[in-house]
């Protein structure tokens, strides 16, 4: 059976599981997101963790919040709250076994850390309340009504939830049955249900509707899917040789971010609203 196992060291550990090293992120704890580029940015971390901080720059994280980060990866955002922020009281869930248990082992915290689906949060915290939920660039797999249900349901009164998601453009709304079933397939390939995406109006319109206030959203496209893609056509190609699974992930994970930053039907957004 070695040549299972071989076949196995090839294969990602999970549909989301990201090869950091690969990126660039050497620490046990690493990041594993799209990142924030700018044209000063050094390095995939620091792109990694510009990201993280315009999330809590939205939401205004301050050291007394009782914080819950969900769709953690492999940890480095935890670790990020802690230094960076100095949350005391933080707790995190992520669906990925093998990141859970990184986490577990490598975090010097008394983080309360939960293998699970940030769709569940109720059954994961019966009692617990939060004065901010903050979810980097994760949001978009799953669908929004699921997504904000969840999240409203363990934030205190007037607690601030943030989160990375995709919206779609106005010109969607002229695109003719093949052109939809085209882009469709596109996202597919992301695991992105195109029949979850939102236009800006709509979107609005579905966040007022769970009670939320004071929303903000922005249009990140050029900072993550163009920047992104830059980072991985120019400071990866080189870098990248025999095409395992996990490399060819990146690799069309970047052609994706491309594609879908030049078309313009859909752009990367960060939200951050207030329960009201």
């Amino acid at each position: 059976m070695k040549w299972l196992q071989t076949v196995r060291n090839f294969m990602p550990q999970h549909k989301y599981a990201i090869n950091a090293k690969l990126l660039g992120d050497d620490a046990e704890l690493a990041w594993s997101n799209l990142g924030y580029w700018q044209a000063d940015t050094q390095s995939y971390p620091q792109a990694c963790q510009a990201l993280a901080d315009q999330l809590a720059l939205a939401v205004r994280l301050q050291p007394e919040d009782v914080l819950l980060d969900i769709g953690c990866g492999q940890g480095a955002s935890l670790q990020h709250w802690r230094q960076r922020y100095q949350i005391q009281q933080l707790s995190a869930v992520e669906m990925q076994p093998a990141c859970v248990e990184k986490i577990q082992k490598n975090l010097n915290s008394n983080a309360e850390i939960h293998c699970g689906s940030f769709l569940n949060l109720k059954q994961i915290f019966p009692q617990k309340r939060f004065d901010a939920v903050l979810c980097i660039d994760a949001a978009y797999h799953s669908n929004l009504n699921s997504f904000l249900l969840s999240t409203q349901s363990v934030l205190n009164s007037n607690g601030r939830l943030g989160f990375h998601t995709l919206m779609l453009s106005d010109h969607v709304l002229n695109l003719n049955a093949l052109q939809q079933l085209k882009l469709r397939a596109v996202l597919k390939a992301a695991d992105v249900n195109l029949h979850d995406l939102m236009t800006e109006a709509a979107l609005r319109q579905r966040l007022m509707q769970f009670e939320f206030k004071n929303i903000q959203i922005l249009d990140f496209s050029a900072q993550v899917l163009a920047g992104f893609a830059h980072y991985a056509e120019t400071e990866l190609k080189n870098s990248i040789g025999v095409k395992r699974l996990d490399q060819l992930k990146i690799d069309m994970t970047a052609k994706l971010c491309r594609m879908l930053f030049e078309a313009g039907l859909v752009r990367y957004v960060q939200i951050a609203v207030q329960k009201d």
